[in-house]
């Protein structure tokens, strides 16, 4: 089985005619890569979690808006604005928790209305490019810099809890949760334990951080979420690094659901709790973490998906949010790729300049 960190999550074709993602959702037991070129087939592998992760989500959005916009045949500036805005719109519903997702299209946009006076529609094209390519190293430069500085945070042999997947899988490489362990992995550590809550009811840890992990050659150890107390207890687990999808400017942060649960358990023994956040998934237009939009997805993930036979009473009630808020309290730190904000994070915001 192919190390993950040497799989492309999202990447653009060589010709800039398709979206090439892998298809995350058949991992681990297929390794499948997946070529779009039509907005709805870019919006369901959004909404789908073919790709998924708030950074590859930006990624995909990014090349996506792009393509959409570059297969339009108009010389008309104008014309060719208003149709970059209804793809940018579509695009923009696939998935409303993420941050980077609205994030990417809107700095696309903004590219756009900076230029269009200036540029041809051809011209246009090509600047919407290489805007995408740029956010997509972007996002390589940012993961790494937070699994460095995650990476300090460790010492030889410790027991690293995470949740969901913020892996390689997650962005364009490296990841943000998991980057700190790639990172240790470079420096020739190969005592490090790493524990993958399964995170039900989408399995991303299961699935997705266990592969990861496992196939870079990590000490890897899956758990059912309702375990991962008894592992904190037993001493099992040193720190815990979690991605996010939003972060408030107060260091609320809303990520994979389960995760306010794992920072109670966290605070309760004593074990350190750091959130890896790339600038961009943190929105300093909302206070605190009520503000968050809370996706709330379809029932039978939880009563079908996975089993052979449905594993719940016909009619039953589903209460299936795919994101939980973790309040700032609960949290040690923030990792971002400026530095690690510390409480009160309103003001270690500020001091790193994110404004």
């Amino acid at each position: 089985m192919a190390n993950a960190l040497s799989l492309d999550s999202v990447v653009l074709s060589q010709d800039a005619k398709e979206l090439v993602i892998l298809d995350q959702t058949l991992l681990p037991n297929e390794v499948k890569f997946l070529r779009l070129s039509k907005a709805e087939d870019i919006w369901e592998a959004i909404y789908s979690l073919r790709v998924r992760g708030a950074p590859a989500i930006g990624v995909a959005a990014a090349y996506g808006v792009y393509l959409l916009s570059a297969q339009e045949d108009t010389g008309d500036m104008e014309q060719f604005c208003e149709r970059f805005k209804a793809h940018k719109s579509y695009l923009d519903t696939a998935r409303p928790t993420a941050v980077n997702l609205s994030w990417a299209l809107n700095r696309m946009e903004k590219v756009l209305e900076a230029e269009k006076g200036s540029l041809s529609v051809p011209q246009m094209k090509q600047r919407l490019l290489s805007e995408a390519h740029a956010i997509r190293e972007e996002d390589i430069a940012i993961s790494r810099s937070i699994g460095r500085l995650g990476f300090e945070l460790l010492k030889p042999g410790d027991g690293i809890l995470t949740h969901c997947n913020a892996g390689s899988l997650a962005t364009a490489k490296y990841g943000t949760a998991l980057a700190p362990v790639y990172i240790a992995l470079e420096e020739g550590w190969n005592d490090l334990r790493v524990y993958c809550d399964e995170t039900r009811p989408l399995l991303q840890g299961a699935r997705l951080s266990a592969f990861e992990m496992q196939t870079a050659g990590v000490d890897t150890t899956l758990l059912c979420d309702n375990m991962a107390s008894l592992a904190m207890r037993r001493g099992k687990i040193d720190i815990i690094f979690v991605g996010c999808d939003r972060v408030a400017a107060n260091g609320d942060f809303a990520n994979k659901i389960g995760t306010s649960g794992v920072a109670i358990l966290a605070k309760h023994y004593g074990i350190p709790f750091y959130v890896c956040a790339p600038t961009s998934t943190i929105d300093m237009s909302i206070p605190h973490g009520d503000d968050i939009v809370i996706e709330e997805r379809k029932p039978e993930e939880v009563t079908e998906m996975w089993y052979a036979k449905r594993m719940a009473p016909e009619g039953v009630k589903v209460f299936n949010p795919a994101f939980d808020v973790t309040d700032h309290d609960l949290v040690t730190g923030i990792i971002t790729e400026k530095g690690i904000a510390y409480p009160p994070f309103d003001v270690s915001f500020k001091k790193l300049g994110i404004q």
